[in-house]
């Protein structure tokens, strides 16, 4: 069990063309690592377009000690779709 003086991170990762599907089982992945929490936020574009992903990015939160963890996660499935964007959210 990890204290709760653990300082924790939260970042919005966006793959721009990335699928749903890939979406989900990058964060089904993540939140294996402990005490990882994920939530996808849904594109919020006015029109559709079948080249732009239908996920906006994906929320991250987990614990400091795991950064290492999640960076190898997100940088495998980098190596397979192509570089993402991570942007820390401040709390």
């Amino acid at each position: 069990m990890l204290s709760s003086a653990v300082p924790q991170a939260t970042e919005q990762i966006i793959y721009p063309d990335l699928p749903l599907a890939i979406y989900r089982e990058i964060a089904t992945h993540l939140m294996q690592v402990n005490g990882t929490q994920t939530h996808l936020i849904t594109q919020d574009s006015p029109t559709f377009n079948y080249t732009q992903s239908q996920i906006k990015a994906l929320v991250v939160q987990y614990h400091s000690e795991f950064k290492l963890q999640i960076e190898t996660i997100l940088n495998f499935y980098a190596s397979r779709y192509g570089t993402y964007q991570r942007l820390e959210i401040s709390r």
